[in-house]
């Protein structure tokens, strides 16, 4: 059992080209337990945690509707954004600049094999980075990712989450609004849910720019001890 991650920070990288390399780990990983069972290789799977910003793009997931995106092809193009349908759960998001972005491709064998625990621990890892900041945050119930006064007229989310798992091997994963340009959700019904807003960390704490790298930081701690991943 290798409970070991390793890190990468991408910085600002095309979405494309980052689920494409996405792909790349999980394959790896899922070769490997293949390989495992049918050889009894006792081959050791990898767990990979990757930080990255992306240039404005819109993602919308398998169970999503098309109906959520609220522009056309060149509506799109004079926003500098781009599109795709993705094999992750959830419904639509926006993912720009600003906006940090992780993508945990685990296996959770290596853990516990549980998907809701899984995605809770996530969301406690984000809600443990915002209280840092004094930000009250919570989970709001049925609804994946992580908001800000739940059970008000006010309720906003500032995170969201969409996860693919598949033979217990994790991708995909959260976006969390640090000093994202919010304008941008104005064009979809973000994750499908109408009547709630969402926010940024610099908003709330109303300032013109948070630390990235601090609240990356802030965060790697958390997930490293939720997951008590070994150094």
């Amino acid at each position: 059992m290798n409970k070991k991650v390793i890190f990468q920070d991408l910085g600002l990288k095309d979405y494309k080209d980052t689920w494409d390399y996405q792909e790349e780990l999980f394959k790896a990983i899922v070769d490997t337990k293949i390989k495992n069972r049918r050889e009894e290789a006792g081959l050791e799977t990898q767990n990979y945690l990757l930080f990255v910003e992306h240039p404005h793009v819109y993602t919308l997931g398998k169970s999503g509707s098309f109906d959520n995106l609220l522009l056309n092809e060149e509506q799109l193009k004079e926003k500098g954004a781009t599109f795709y349908k993705i094999n992750r759960g959830g419904d639509i998001t926006y993912h720009g600049p600003g906006q940090f972005v992780g993508y945990p491709i685990l296996d959770l064998e290596n853990f516990f094999t549980d998907i809701h625990k899984y995605l809770r621990l996530l969301e406690e890892a984000i809600i443990l980075t915002l209280e840092e900041y004094d930000l009250k945050a919570t989970r709001s119930e049925g609804e994946t990712g992580v908001w800000l006064d739940v059970g008000t007229p006010f309720a906003r989310k500032i995170c969201a989450m969409g996860v693919r798992a598949s033979r217990w091997v994790t991708m995909h994963g959260f976006a969390l609004n640090v000093n994202a340009d919010l304008g941008y959700f104005d064009n979809i019904i973000p994750c499908g849910i109408r009547g709630k807003g969402v926010t940024s960390m610099n908003v709330e704490l109303g300032v013109d720019k948070v630390d990235m790298l601090e609240v990356q930081q802030k965060f790697l701690k958390h997930f490293n001890t939720l997951f008590e991943v070994e150094a």
